[in-house]
């Protein structure tokens, strides 16, 4: 029974550790922590089984640390990006300019038309007048390996609900300045 179990932790372990690592949004992250509970309660299942309490005190610790990530992932960041959003809709329907959040720029598409070009990665602002200047954007690649970064100047997006919008095509798109990973235009 406890080599069983004890698969049933690597599995869920493997699965938790790939769902977090990929980065892709808060509810991901936030299931990959309750993965990672099976794991730290498989772990500590067959710590106390076989008798090995290293395994079993560092598992306790880990079911710990789960129950806070999936918290703080499922619960506060989602109540936090549902603020986010709520706020956004609400400021379509009010006199002046339309709001978003600004966390949009760390993880939307970027679309031309209907064509997606890319991702978003940052933005980098003005320290006083809050002002964006640029989007950095992620192409090609897979998880970050082999990617290109390149500048998209602000004045060529938009927002547009939940992706950046350009009227850059393809083409133009793929003119844009590269960026080295470490050094990003300072203006």
């Amino acid at each position: 029974m406890a080599d069983t179990i004890s698969w049933v932790a690597t599995v869920a372990t493997i699965i938790a550790a790939s769902m977090t690592a990929a980065n892709l949004g808060s509810r991901i992250t936030g299931y990959g922590f309750c993965v990672f509970l099976v794991g730290s309660l498989s772990w500590l299942a067959a710590g106390s089984m076989t008798g090995q309490p290293a395994l079993t005190w560092t598992n306790i610790v880990l079911t710990i640390l789960n129950m806070f990530g999936i918290w703080r992932w499922l619960g506060r960041q989602t109540k936090v990006e549902e603020g986010a959003r709520t706020a956004a809709e609400a400021s379509e329907e009010t006199p002046g300019e339309a709001l978003f959040p600004v966390s949009l720029l760390t993880k939307a598409s970027v679309l031309s038309g209907q064509e997606e070009l890319s991702r978003c990665v940052d933005a980098m602002a003005g320290c006083s007048s809050g002002r964006l200047r640029y989007v950095v954007v992620s192409q090609g690649g897979v998880a970050g390996v082999g990617e290109t970064l390149r500048r998209l100047p602000w004045d060529e997006a938009r927002i547009e609900g939940e992706v950046l919008a350009t009227g850059l095509n393809p083409k133009q798109f793929a003119g844009l300045e590269e960026l080295a990973r470490d050094e990003w235009p300072a203006r």
